[in-house]
């Protein structure tokens, strides 16, 4: 869907700035960063790296559904990374050598199926091969991975307020059924967004897993 929305709304200068995301991840590890949690206690909450620093804080926060829209799906793994304050995907090493983006963070969700996301309104990516350049839209790249499947990318979690979704890309995405679109309301210094999902009707997983 991130690829489909690219070429839907580039004219639109909308674009999902996945490639260099995917660049780190091809050439340093052979399976999707989502798996790195694996010294992490996981739970239905967790806070993206330099939460506090963050002048646009931004709690995300919902349920998450299987596909009949109706019941609770307890245990998915939520995966979210994004760009910097600055629009870009800052990046480290581990002590092997193996880089990963900073800004990113794990969910599980619980028994009724809710999970909570506190992090940071993102800047907005340059559209690539535009010249001169130009920003694209502000966007949080989520992976869910439901137990017993692969996982897969949900929509890109892009602003209802964002300049950068033109009238004719928003009305795209409606026809689209885009699933990604978070309003923002203000409480206090927070801005928070309730963005309920519902699960992908997915075969088994004995396939092999897809990449990020």
């Amino acid at each position: 869907m991130k690829t489909l929305l690219a070429l839907t709304c580039f004219a639109c200068i909308v674009n999902v700035n996945t490639s260099f995301a995917q660049d780190v991840i091809a050439k340093n590890d052979t399976h999707s960063p989502l798996y790195d949690y694996s010294e992490r206690h996981l739970n239905h909450m967790d806070t993206i790296p330099g939460f506090n620093e963050q002048d646009s804080k931004l709690k995300i926060s919902g349920t998450i559904y299987y596909n009949d829209g109706v019941t609770p799906a307890k245990d998915v793994i939520v995966y979210v990374y994004q760009p910097n304050a600055d629009g870009d995907f800052k990046t480290h090493k581990t002590t092997s050598g193996k880089k990963y983006i900073e800004h990113r963070a794990w969910v599980k969700t619980n028994a009724d199926g809710e999970y909570t996301i506190y992090t940071f309104i993102p800047g907005a990516p340059y559209v690539p091969l535009t010249y001169p350049r130009k920003r694209g839209m502000k966007q949080i790249l989520p992976v869910i991975k439901v137990p017993g499947k692969p996982e897969y990318d949900f929509d890109a979690f892009i602003f209802d307020d964002d300049p950068a979704i033109s009238d004719r890309c928003r009305k795209k995405l409606e026809r689209m059924d885009y699933q990604g679109m978070l309003t923002l309301r203000k409480e206090g210094d927070l801005y928070v967004a309730e963005k309920n999902i519902v699960l992908e009707d997915q075969h088994p997983a004995h396939t092999v897993v897809a990449s990020l």
